[in-house]
C-alpha cells in the first residue's frame, strides 16, 4: 500500500497578492477550510496517512494549522464553537506531517525531488497541488481512484482531464492511446506547448502517483520553460518506456490557483452547504 502523499507547498501565491503577502495561498479557505486541508483528506480517504510538505518562507502558518492550539482548545472547551475544531482534531490524530523546504522557486520537478528526503528512495508516494481541489460527489475521491488504477499497473499515474483546445498552454500535455475506458498509455508529454502544436486537449492536473524512480530521472531533468524543472519532461522520460498512465478522472476540478477558479469553488461549496 501507498502510504505517503507529498504536497509541494513552496509557491509565492503571486496570483492572489495582497492577500498572500503574509498568508500562504494554501491557506486560502473554500468556506471555512482551508485548500491544503482539503488535500489532506482526500489523501486520508484515499488511505495514507503521512502526509509530506514542502514549504518556503512565510508558510507557518501551514505547520501551525496541522498542530493542535491549547490555547485556542481551552478557550471554546464546552462552547458551541468545540464542534467546529472536529475535522482538524480528527486529520491531526490519525495523520504524521513532515516538512522541508524548497529554499529556490525552481519548478514542480524541483520540488518533488527536495521532497525525496520525506518519502525515501524506495517506495511509491503520491502527489497533491492544494490549489487543484477536487471533488467527486458520486464515489472515490480522485486519489483514492488513482490508488486503485496503481495496483493494476504498478507505474506512474496522470490524473488528466480535457480543456478546451485554446487552454492547452497552460497545463502539461499527453499524447498516447487508450488501453481501457478513460485510462491512456502516455508515450509523449510536453509542457505548456504552443496551442498549434499540442498533441492532443487532454491535459494533465495536480494528481499524481509516482515511483520511486522518478527522482533519478528529475536529476538528470535540464531546465525547461522558465528555467524550471518540470515534472512533464521527468515523466516524458518514462513514458518513452510505457511507464506512464494517464487517468481521466471522475469528479470535478476547481483550479483554485486563480481568482475565477477559486470563486466558482467556493459558490459550488456555499451551495452545497445550503
Amino acid at each position: 500500500m501507498i502510504k505517503k502523499c507529498l504536497f509541494p507547498a513552496a509557491g509565492y501565491g503571486t496570483r492572489f497578492l495582497p492577500a498572500t503577502k503574509a498568508m500562504p495561498k494554501e491557506m486560502l479557505p473554500i468556506l471555512t477550510k482551508p485548500l491544503i486541508q482539503y488535500g489532506v483528506e482526500e489523501a486520508m480517504e484515499a488511505g495514507y496517512d503521512v502526509m509530506a510538505i514542502i514549504t518556503g518562507r512565510g508558510k507557518r502558518a501551514i505547520t501551525d494549522h496541522f498542530d493542535i492550539s491549547y490555547e485556542l482548545e481551552h478557550q471554546i472547551e464546552g462552547s458551541s464553537k468545540e464542534g467546529l475544531l472536529k475535522e482538524i482534531r480528527h486529520v491531526i490524530a490519525n495523520c504524521t506531517f513532515t516538512y522541508t523546504p524548497q529554499l529556490q522557486m525552481k519548478g514542480l520537478g524541483d520540488a518533488i525531488h527536495k521532497g525525496k528526503v520525506l518519502v525515501g528512495e524506495q517506495d511509491p508516494f503520491a502527489v497533491i497541488l492544494a490549489d487543484d481541489l477536487c471533488v467527486n460527489l458520486d464515489g472515490d475521491g480522485v486519489l483514492k481512484q488513482m490508488t486503485k488504477l496503481y495496483a493494476k499497473y504498478k507505474c506512474c499515474i496522470v490524473a488528466i482531464m480535457e480543456v478546451p483546445a485554446e487552454d492547452v498552454d497552460k497545463y502539461g500535455v499527453i499524447e498516447g492511446s487508450e488501453i481501457e475506458e478513460d485510462v491512456f498509455m502516455v508515450s509523449n508529454m510536453v509542457e505548456k506547448p504552443d496551442v498549434d502544436k499540442a498533441p492532443t486537449n487532454l491535459v494533465v492536473i495536480g494528481r499524481y502517483i509516482l515511483t520511486p524512480d522518478i527522482f533519478s530521472m528529475l536529476e538528470n531533468t535540464k531546465p525547461g520553460k522558465n528555467g524550471e524543472i518540470q515534472i512533464t519532461d521527468a515523466l516524458c522520460e518514462q513514458a518513452k518506456k510505457g511507464m506512464v498512465v494517464a487517468y481521466k478522472f471522475k469528479g470535478r476540478r476547481f483550479d483554485c490557483g486563480s481568482v475565477d477558479g477559486f470563486v466558482e469553488a467556493t459558490n459550488y461549496y456555499y451551495n452545497l452547504e445550503k
